[in-house]
This record gives C-alpha cells, structure tokens and sequence, in this order.
C-alpha cells in the first residue's frame, strides 16, 4: 500500500509502496535533504545514517564556527545558489534590489490521500483517493514573504514519484522568478550511463547513450514545443544494467514547451538530475498576490532494467495521464489520404478511397490537410477553417456524413496555431501573427504560428473549429503543428512579461485542447507536429495518441518507435503502413514487413488503395484481420524491447504480453541480410514459465521457460540451400530472406 510515513524526530519523509522508496528529511537550516531513491526499504525511525558530511577543504559553510554543514556537498531536494551550494540550482528569484539570494525554510506539511489537479497544466491525477498519497511541503522565505510549495506524490500501483512546485508572492515587491524547475535531486553517486532520445524531422527519439563524467550534460529545446532534436525524457542506468536487470532511473517532463532536463556531476562525483521549463528565455514577472506553477515530473525507478522503467512509465500514463474514454479503448485502424492524394482532391476521389478502405476493413477514414478555405498547396489558407466547396460541394459536413454511411468514421485534419498571409484571417488580424514589432518576420513552409499567448486568438481559433466539428459527423481530429516559433513576442504582453511568452503559448494550446475536449468529449485527438516534434507526455493527457514521424518508412521506423518504447506506450503511436517506393527515403520494402512494423501502434495506412494490386489488397486485408484479433494485446499489453537496432547491425525484435501471461506477440526484424550466417536464436522474456504455449506460425509447442531461456530458433538467412529447403530443412521455421524481412510469431497457452 502507498504510504507517506513521516519520523517527527528526525523530520524525515519516507514515501513508499510495496516496490519504491523515496526518503528526504528537513535539514538543519531548514531546506530540505535528499536521503535516498530506489528499491523498497523498511520504514524505520531515523534515516540520518544516510546523511554523510565532513570538513571538506576550499569550501564555505552555513554557521559561523561550523565547518561541517555546507550545501557545497551535501544531497538536496531542491536548491538555491549562493549560499554555500556552488552548483546550479533549481529555482532563482530577482528581487526588487536585483538580488537573487534567497532563503526558503520549512514551516509546515500537509499528507493527504489522492492528488490535486495542476491548474492549467496536464498531469497525472487520481480515480480514487487510495489510488496514491501527496505530501504538500510548505516553505517560506521570510524576508520577500514569498511561499514555495513542494508536492510530491507516490501511487499504489504505479512505480513513480509525481513533483511540481509552486510559488506564491505574498510580499510587497514585484519579483522575477528566473528558473523555476519542477523536480531537482542529488544522486548519491555518478556511475550511470544517460540514455535520452534526440533527431530530427523524419528521424525522431533515436536513443543515444553516453556515460555521465563531471560537469554538465543536458537537453533542452527552446523552439517553442518539446521539439523533435531532443524528448523532454532521460534515463540513467548503471553500466551493468540491461534491458531485463539492473538500476534504471527516468525522469520525464510532463509539458510540451521549451524544456530542460539536466545533469551536473561535482567534482565529488554527486549526481544532480534537474528537469522543468527552460531558463533560457524564460521570466515570470510575480507581482504581489501572483502564484506560479511548474509543470509536473515524472520520476521512476526499476531494478528490472530500461524495459522495468519503461513499463512503469507506460502503465502510469496508459491509466493515469490519457483521460476520457478512449484511455483503454482499441484505436481504429484509419486510413488517412495524404499520400495517396496530398492536396489534389475533390469529392470522388476521396470518397472512391474511403470506399476501398471499407471493403478492406479499415474502420476511420481521415481527409487530411487541403480541405479548407482556397488549400492547393502550403502558402494559402491556414487560418480559414471553413470547407473549400470547389472540392467539397457539400462542405466536410456533407462529406462525413456520406463517409460514415459507408459504415465508416469520420477524421479530419487542423493545424490550429498556424496562419498563412494568404488568408481572411491574416488580412483581419495580421497582429496575430507572433511577429517582433520593426523586426523581420520569418517563414517556415510559407506559414507563420499564432499567438496563443493572447486568449482572444484562442477563443476565434475555438469559434471556427467548434463550428466546423458540431455541424459535421467527426470521430477524430488529427491536431498538427508544422513549424516552430521564431521572432516571440508576445503583442498583448507587457515589456516586463516578455519573458512569460514561450510558457504563455503552450498554455493556450493547453486551453484550446481542454475546451475542445469538454465539448467534443466523444472525438478521438491524435496530436501532430510535422509528424513527431512535440511527441511527449504533456500531449498525451489531451490527445491519446501521436503521430509519430513523417517518416513513414518500416526500417526507419524500427528506431523511431524503439526509442519511443523507452517512455511512451504503444497505442500512444500513431504508425502506418506507407506506399513505396516511401515518399520519405524512395526506399522499397514488403507490404507485410511494414505492416510488422506499424502493428505496434495506433494502426492504419497512408496510402491510396485503389493504387494497390489485387494480391496487395488480399495481404491488406489480412494484415487488418490479423491486427483487429490482437490489438488488445498489443496496445495495451506488456512491451518488452529484445532486441536493439541502436547496436551492431540494426536488426531489431521486440514483444507484447498480455496481463494473465495466457497470450504473447513477438516479433523480429532483419535489416540486412548476410550470407552464411551464424545460426540466430530470440530469447524472449515475460511469459509464465510453466506454461505451453503454441505458435501457429512453425505449428510447435514450446514451455514458457524453453523460450525464455533457450530462446526461439530463427531461421532467415541466406543459406545457398533455397533450392532443397523443402526437403532438407523442411522443419526449420523460417525461409530464405533477404533485406527487410520479418518474422511474426503468436503465441496461445494451451494450459488452463
């Protein structure tokens, strides 16, 4: 059971379920220390062994004639700089005399079961008050009569600690707080590996991996979204740790704005991990009476390697981070018209798609961008969210209504916080285009963003899109985003609030999916930013999926939903099977292969059927027969990477299980095939070791601990023997294979 214990003596908090600690105690100068984070512990009334300090030389210290207490080595929870701690610091004010010292003390806490709703911000939250336990630590300093506020939560079935801070000015003075982030912790040690997910357009979250040494590594992004170079997500593994064992910590930011996710390494090789809102370009102008609210971290621990941390993120946010009722709901399989037609369109060709799409099973057809205003190509019309009657004679209203009549749902694609120059709206209100004013505007696809910063361009970008979904019948929205912000300026914001844009702007996405949300609580978000630039856990409390690259390519793809399965689940990722040669990399692969591929993910085709041969339709229909009978599984299964493209020769393999242990799907991808090769087996990992289990594909039974340990037998490669495998390895499982093959395996307990 989640509990929050607290030693009165010794002022310690020990956060704690069956699985986790978290320990930090109230420190003799009234800050707050740092104890200990990882495997459970049992509770008892000090922790204070775990406290080390000594007299250290070239340092400075907290009491006249004390040369042991200094924050220069000390573990903190949440530290300031210069009063002794020479690192960088979690949070920093400026006062009214350009001071920036500070002095937050403990005044008192509050524990309570359930956990509060974060005003404004996506976050995890609570069904049931037993779901998970908050304790509320209140500090103060004195002197600006400024409050600060640290929340931390631990859930019962969920291997996480959830933190936000807030701060309250109740002071007389106006007051700049310069870094605000939301989680910060002292590591006992540095030897730890950071595994974080970076690219760019087309080849997002590759996981990139690097030994922590001393000083400062970080990522960050300062774009204006959570970008595609860099996941507001890092991991740190021991060196020993793998996949399956081993100490891994992750740490993720709930937002979808600037971001930075950092660690510093002292020269005593002490690990501060720190996470939340850029300071870079960032200032929160706190008048007298004003609060500030951080976005919240996620931080999570499993002695079970990458595959235990990741599995923990994904059952937090599958359960606790989407909301509504697609939360545990199977994703439609869609097919969405972008490739097949971009913007060269009108009402037959879409609806002669949609109709093929039916006929091979697909569930959700999506008219993508080109439907509005005077669309032919990316220079006009954003901004106009009113159907183009050229195309559609009766609008996307007569359109959808004819599509679901085919038995079909609905989806239609917006780009809400974009404007061309070509449109009504830029003509009514070129001022609201973010824009600095005597500056250069610059472009990006012959497109400019709009200031969400300002709540009158929200509430008319709400107008239109609310017009367009109640008077149409609309299942799914795709929200897309294709370029980032350059000039920021904020036009209704002070000079001194110049600072505020960046956060100002992500809040009014926030507004704008929240409001949407609440009146359209049955329409199915996937959100969107030139494919996977602001994939992150901020998006998901409002938009259940992602799409997750532009790329549509199968052998790129491996990487990109790899690294994506080191936080995000499965059914998070929008994946689809493309035409070839891919519109992205001209590269040629299987109908099947890439279907192997984008099965695990929110499923569907990016393609024109019609275009299809009848031998690619029939494999098609197959492939959504095939997806629809295990989609459950894999979705919302147990995912566990075996396999890692990042290493050796980009092979890959992966596999889902379902919660009782009874079902399993597994796959594996060869990438470059090799002649002669050395004979291959796939240890698979997470089923019941006792149990049979039966694969359809090679028609044998196998124990659940043969294939964990033993492994699966492949057999893919050239071999010379193509000729004769009929009669000499007839019993083999697999074929001859050249590049870009796969194998599928299903796997059915026999025992009850």
């Amino acid at each position: 059971m989640a509990k929050i214990l607290f030693n009165e003596a010794t002022k310690e908090f020990h956060l704690q379920n069956d699985r986790i600690s978290y320990i930090f105690c109230i420190m003799e100068n009234g800050q707050l220390g740092h104890q200990y984070f990882g495997k459970h512990l049992t509770h008892r009334d000090s922790f204070q062994h775990f406290i080390q300090m000594r007299t250290q030389s070239h340092t400075a210290y907290v009491y006249e004639n004390d040369f042991l207490f200094t924050l220069d080595t000390i573990r903190q929870e949440y530290p300031s700089y210069g009063t002794t701690d020479f690192r960088e610091p979690a949070y920093q004010i400026k006062q009214e005399n350009g001071s920036r010292i500070t002095e937050f003390v403990y005044k008192n806490h509050e524990i309570y079961k359930g956990k509060k709703k974060l005003k404004g911000l996506p976050a995890t939250y609570t069904e049931a008050e037993d779901d998970a336990v908050t304790v509320e630590i209140l500090l103060e300093d004195e002197l600006l009569s400024v409050q600060m506020v640290l929340s931390y939560t631990i859930y019962e079935d969920y291997d996480a600690i959830c933190r936000n801070v807030r701060f309250v000015n109740n002071g007389e003075q106006n007051l700049d707080l310069l870094r605000a982030m939301s989680m910060s912790v002292d590591l006992y040690d540095s030897d730890f590996e950071m595994i974080h997910l970076d690219g760019a357009w087309a080849r997002e979250r590759h996981k990139k991996k690097r030994k922590l040494v001393t000083g400062i590594q970080s990522i960050s992004s300062a774009r204006g979204a959570s970008s595609p170079d860099h996941n507001p997500f890092i991991a740190l593994k021991r060196p020993y740790a793998t996949e399956e064992q081993g100490d891994a910590y992750g740490f993720c930011l709930i937002y979808s704005g600037n971001f930075l996710a950092q660690v510093e390494v002292d020269r005593y090789e002490t690990a501060r991990v720190s996470m939340g809102i850029n300071p870079f370009e960032f200032t929160w102008h706190l008048e007298p009476k004003d609060e500030f609210q951080t976005p919240e971290a996620v931080m999570v621990y499993s002695p079970a390697g990458l595959n235990g941390m990741s599995q923990n993120f994904h059952e937090l946010f599958n359960h606790r981070l989407v909301r509504g009722i697609w939360r545990e709901k199977e994703r439609p399989v869609l097919l969405n018209n972008w490739e097949a037609t971009y913007f060269n369109f009108n009402e037959e060709k879409i609806l002669k798609i949609a109709e093929k799409a039916k006929n091979l099973g697909v569930e959700l057809f999506v008219l993508d961008d080109g439907w509005f205003g005077k669309r032919d190509d990316s220079g006009s019309s954003l901004g106009d969210w009113y159907s183009d009657l050229d195309k559609l004679p009766e609008g996307v209203e007569g359109l959808s209504k004819k599509i679901e009549a085919m038995g079909l749902k609905f989806g239609l694609w917006f780009e809400p916080e974009m404007v061309n120059k070509v449109s009504c709206l830029y003509e009514e209100h070129p001022d609201w285009a973010i824009h600095t004013p005597g500056r250069r505007m610059s472009h990006g696809r012959n497109q400019y963003v709009l200031d969400f910063s300002n709540p009158q361009v929200v509430d008319h970008i709400y107008q239109m899109m609310e017009k367009v979904l109640k008077n149409s019948s609309i299942s799914y929205v795709k929200w897309d985003m294709n370029r980032n912000i350059t000039e920021a300026y904020g036009a209704s914001l002070g000079a001194d609030q110049q600072g505020e844009f960046f956060h100002r702007y992500i809040l009014g996405v926030y507004s704008l999916y929240e409001r949407l949300i609440a009146e359209f609580p049955e329409i199915l978000f996937e959100s969107c930013a030139s494919g996977g630039a602001r994939f992150d856990a901020g998006m998901l409390y409002y938009a259940p999926q992602c799409w997750a690259s532009d790329d549509t390519d199968a052998v790129e793809r491996i990487k990109i939903q790899y690294g994506t399965s080191m936080v995000y689940p499965v059914a998070s990722m929008g994946a689809h099977v493309s035409a070839i040669p891919n519109h992205q990399v001209k590269r040629m692969t299987d109908v099947d292969f890439r279907a192997h591929v984008a099965y695990f993910g929110a499923f569907g085709y990016e393609l024109d059927p019609n275009a299809m041969t009848e031998e690619e339709q029939e494999k098609v229909k197959k492939q959504i027969e095939f997806f629809k009978k295990y989609r459950k599984l894999i979705q919302f299964g147990t995912f566990y990477r075996l396999e890692d493209p990042f290493e050796g020769d980009g092979n890959a393999a992966w596999m889902c299980v379902s919660p009782d242990k009874k079902q399993a799907v597994a796959v594996y991808y060869k990438v470059k095939a090799t002649p002669n090769p050395k004979l291959k087996k796939l240890p698979l990992t997470g089923l019941d070791p006792d149990k049979r289990y039966y694969c359809s594909r090679n028609d044998r039974t196998y124990y659940g601990d043969e294939l964990m340990n033993m492994g699966l037998l492949l057999d893919m490669e050239f071999t010379g023997s193509s000729a004769r495998k009929d009669s000499v390895t007839k019993k083999n499982s697999g074929t001859d294979a050249g590049d870009f093959t796969s194998q599928m395996y299903v796997f059915e307990c026999v025992d009850n």
